[in-house]
């Protein structure tokens, strides 16, 4: 009879495993109910339930009001949120190095700053190395306030040689010397593209591939 009730408790038991939140305390407050006489403490004993979850589910079952999880309270707190110093000071590190989205599509910030950076700059300014979060956790910290990293690229110099200047003022003098002469004809042509002619069509072969 003993290994009877001990089989029904575990059914009852992994019933309840397979419940979350308000589901599970009811059902939790309805077994108490039924085979623990409406005691907390019994099915506590009995089931390994927490008590004061039985307690609660059993004042749900009594007064018809649902409790509401506060899921967001669970759980380790963010380092940003446990320490505020640490979020002013990274912002005070990558706020001189950012920049806003150039397409103003977003309140995302760039910055140039990688994590390990922020890092090193922290501990210069007096925190401990051994209290701050690791260097992946700083990536996520820097992208949870809404910081990204992205090189500023620098300006680049024109591609331009020292005879650039000259060769242009050339072709502008021989510009003037064609307009102010009657007899010459100026005839504008695009010699970026390159059109292989003759032998040198298809590397000198014929279309079979055989040279000509």
């Amino acid at each position: 009879m003993e290994d009877s009730v001990e089989r029904y408790d575990a059914l009852i038991r992994s019933g309840a495993k397979r419940l979350t939140g308000y589901q599970r305390r009811l059902f939790q407050a309805e077994v108490a109910t039924e085979l623990c006489g409406g005691c907390a403490r019994q099915a506590e004993r009995r089931f390994g339930w927490g008590r004061e979850t039985v307690e609660k589910g059993l004042q749900e079952l009594r007064h018809g009001v649902r409790c509401v999880e506060n899921f967001t309270a669970r759980g380790r707190r963010r380092s940003e949120e446990q320490d505020p110093r640490l979020a002013d000071d990274i912002r005070a590190i990558v706020e001189p190095h950012t920049y806003a989205d150039p397409g103003l599509k977003s309140a995302r910030r760039y910055t140039n700053l990688s994590a390990a950076e922020v890092r090193a700059a922290l501990i210069v300014r007096g925190h401990a190395e051994e209290d701050l979060p690791s260097e992946r956790t700083m990536r996520d910290i820097l992208n949870r306030m809404n910081y990204r990293l992205k090189r500023i690229q620098k300006g680049k110099p024109l591609r331009k040689t020292k005879d650039t200047d000259a060769i242009f003022a050339n072709v502008k003098t021989v510009r003037q010397q064609a307009q102010d002469d009657p007899a010459t004809l100026e005839i504008s042509m695009d010699t970026k593209a390159k059109v292989a002619l003759g032998e040198y069509v298809r590397g000198g072969k014929n279309a079979d591939g055989r040279r000509r």
